[in-house]
């Protein structure tokens, strides 16, 4: 079991194992070549992986298919898992595809905490695959230790977190995007850009079909696993039983459950909704705010969760025909969009070219690309840390609504309830004091 702490490994013994680790794969690090934050154009860029469950794995394929980038580190507390993910890169590498990665299945070093793997010089962004109750205290550490991030979708557990997240960014100048890759798919920017340009007329309402909110926990305890590092696991929440839905063993091959309680996730609604309530706020260019309203199902007036836009635009979390996806209805058509799938009235606004004159969204055709391109520019990729904060924004009021029980008028410039002193409660949480970040 891989159990020594970060606090247990000295700095200068960690520096010289890493420092002897870097000789032996022959990388020079690009802050030798250049400085502290020099990246060449034609630079392969150097990736830590934080967190190396399901969904990294699959991170890992698509950055290394684009033949730019090398993975340095992976970090992850349960060591099979980070075994897992090695032999993946290993797989991939040695494939047809793997070929035109820049890296090798040596260079990967393991890290049981993350905060070693940040120390690296020469590791010049991470992706942040972590369960949802470690995003900000992952970025902004990231942030701080110079790395530029990729974290995954939804952005953050609470709204105070995600607006700490941004505010890290933007203060130590990192590049982020935000995992919400449907905005580099062709059937969504042609949903935004119908949509932006009044191709269905005046928006009378929205329809945004994802699963319930969280629930708290309550699994029962089960022994903790050999290899997996419990109390790492929980990082900055308070202490809880084991359970295997929330770190399932590598047998069962699935998406793990510690989404729907609310410790750790925040329900389908955000998860799913990060991707589906981001579609509606680009398609609206609501990118930079949100509603002004949110109202809970009542059993009257209102028979499912309503968010009400400062234009009048209402938007229900409300099931439909199609899972996990959207219906937009407008004075003069109607839009249903789900991934690989658009169907539009009048039918042929789906396959409608956008002329040159009319309004366009930030073109994308490869997430990761597109993120490895706004390293090179110090530029905002396609779904930058603000974009990912104000859609997991979205989210999370709603969840508040779920559990108050009661309508909530929402400030987006402010980012707090008017007059409202219990549900502002609930834009934050407590952490431990050891992964304190400020909010």
């Amino acid at each position: 079991m891989e159990k020594e702490s970060f606090t247990a490994l000295s700095r200068r013994k960690f520096i010289g194992q890493a420092s002897a680790a870097v000789s032996a794969f022959m990388i020079v690090p690009r802050f030798v070549l250049g400085g502290n934050g020099y990246l060449a154009p034609s630079d392969t860029i150097n990736l830590g992986f934080i967190g190396t469950g399901k969904q990294s794995r699959g991170l890992a394929r698509n950055f290394l298919a684009t033949g730019e980038t090398r993975i340095l580190g992976a970090s992850e507390v349960y060591k099979a898992k980070r075994d897992l993910f090695i032999d993946s890169a290993k797989t991939f590498y040695a494939s047809e595809e793997g070929k035109k990665a820049k890296g090798t299945i040596t260079d990967i070093q393991a890290y049981p905490d993350f905060r070693q793997m940040l120390d690296r010089k020469e590791i010049d962004a991470v992706v942040i695959a972590s369960p949802d109750h470690w995003h900000a205290v992952m970025a902004v550490k990231a942030a701080e230790a110079g790395k530029d991030v990729y974290g995954e979708k939804p952005l953050s557990l609470t709204v105070k977190e995600g607006r700490a997240m941004v505010n890290a960014i933007r203060k130590h100048n990192r590049v982020f995007q935000t995992g919400s890759m449907q905005r580099s798919w062709p059937e969504f920017r042609q949903t935004a850009e119908l949509i932006r340009n009044g191709y269905i007329g005046e928006i009378k309402g929205i329809k945004v079909n994802v699963g319930p909110p969280p629930k708290p926990y309550d699994l029962p305890a089960e022994p903790i696993p050999e290899g997996l590092d419990w109390n790492l696991w929980l990082g900055p929440n308070q202490p809880v039983a084991f359970n295997s839905e929330l770190a399932p063993p590598l047998s069962k091959d699935v998406f793990p459950n510690w989404r729907n309680y609310k410790e750790f996730g925040g329900g389908m609604v955000t998860d799913w909704g990060a991707h589906m309530f981001d579609i509606v706020q680009w398609s609206l260019d609501m990118d930079g705010s949100g509603p002004v309203e949110v109202i809970p199902p009542d059993g009257k007036d209102h028979k499912f969760l309503t968010y009400r836009y400062e234009n009048g635009i209402t938007m229900t979390h409300e099931p439909w025909e199609w899972n996990n996806a959207i219906q937009f209805v407008g004075s003069e058509g109607t839009l249903n969009i789900q991934r690989k799938k658009l169907e539009t009235n009048p039918v042929a606004l789906a396959t409608k070219v956008i002329g040159a004159d009319e309004k366009h969204v930030y073109h994308s055709e490869n997430h990761y690309k597109d993120f490895l391109d706004a390293m090179r520019k110090r530029s905002k990729p396609i779904c930058d840390v603000e974009i990912g904060h104000r859609t997991a924004t979205v989210c999370n009021i709603g969840n508040i609504a779920y559990a108050l029980k009661r309508p909530l008028s929402w400030d987006p410039k402010k980012e707090s309830f008017k007059k409202d002193k219990e549900a502002n409660a609930l834009l934050e949480r407590p952490l431990k004091s050891e992964w304190a970040i400020k909010l």
